[in-house]
């Protein structure tokens, strides 16, 4: 098995190339396992990859040239992670456009010329509801994004889905819960500060949290997101169906709960290292996100959410100190 993962460099790129290396192996597109021979990280930035088996591959995600040169002939599956995130997205809509919708195409068209259609899955969001929502959201609610960066992501779902029903690729689209606690510096993702309240507390440093402390959102760990990508790529194409997207179960908390859930494990003076003061641009990008999902067919293809948000801030510990 050849496989390509765009976003290489980021930090789930990183986390699912590690996990694809210790499993070994993947099933191709008629479901026979086979082993792993070569995983290309495509990105932006070169990285030294520390596995034979690893390159390490530079380019451009909206240039089909950079494209099709790090597909080769022989990629047999593709993790697209590639993403201008949330906030940057809505603060500059070219480089939005041009990245996760120009970028998703040509990937997409680039499968087309391959030997035999891979397996293709892609990382969309929940930022593709939005507005006046049911509580919890039903698979079956319409698309509704409020953000440039969940339109992109639906018009990527949308895709994915008619590439695959003309057969061109095997696509799968997760619309992931926001991930959380990520580690290293904030990014320019709405959302990033659900790491930072907890990341920073837990180094001595002070955090900002924008948003009023009873606002809800929908969290996953980096460890569940991986393993549900890799979930996601192993399922015959017979489970889903009319639609390749899936939304993936997730925590529903506040995150007033999540400040108190560090309470618990780090004590009192690590939360109050968590200052509130509202930006109402964040606040409105992030309330405008679902804060809870049946995510039923996601539970029936055996997707799982995390416990509750302890094991989360246990789990990035464990993971990253």
């Amino acid at each position: 098995m050849n496989v390509l993962i765009t976003g290489g460099a980021g930090f789930l790129g990183h986390k699912l190339c590690g996990a694809l290396l210790r499993r070994g192996a993947l099933s191709d597109a008629g479901g026979q396992l086979r082993p792993i021979q070569r995983i290309r990280l495509f990105d932006v930035v070169q990285i030294a990859p520390n596995d034979s088996r690893v390159e390490s591959v530079v380019g451009d995600i909206a240039n089909s040239d950079d494209v099709r040169a790090a597909l080769g002939n022989d990629t047999d599956s593709i993790f697209h992670l590639a993403a201008v995130v949330s906030g940057e997205a809505e603060q500059d809509f070219d480089l939005g456009m041009r990245v996760n919708v120009d970028g998703t195409r040509a990937l997409l068209e680039a499968c087309r010329n391959l030997p035999h259609p891979p397996r293709v899955v892609f990382t969309s969001s929940l930022a593709v509801f939005g507005g006046p929502l049911p509580d919890p959201v039903p698979d079956e609610w319409p698309l509704t994004p409020q953000s440039s960066y969940g339109a992109q992501k639906a018009i990527g779902e949308l895709l994915l889905n008619d590439m695959s029903r003309k057969g061109f690729i095997d696509g799968r689209a997760l619309r992931l819960p926001t991930i959380c606690v990520r580690p290293g510096k904030p990014n320019k993702a709405a959302s990033s500060f659900l790491s930072s309240i907890i990341r920073e507390p837990l180094n001595g440093v002070e955090a900002i949290c924008p948003v009023e402390p009873g606002l809800r959102v929908w969290l996953l760990s980096p460890r569940r997101a991986i393993e549900n990508l890799i979930l996601a790529h192993e399922l015959p194409a017979t489970c889903f169906g009319h639609t390749r997207s899936v939304n993936v179960p997730g925590l529903s908390v506040s995150v007033g709960e999540m400040v108190q859930a560090l309470r618990k494990i780090a004590g009192d003076a690590v939360a109050a290292r968590v200052k509130f003061q509202r930006d109402e641009t964040i606040e409105r990008i992030v309330s405008s996100w679902p804060a809870a999902f049946t995510a039923t067919l996601g539970r029936s293809l055996g997707m799982q959410a995390d416990p509750d948000f302890a094991s989360i801030i246990q789990a990035y510990i464990e993971d990253n100190r």
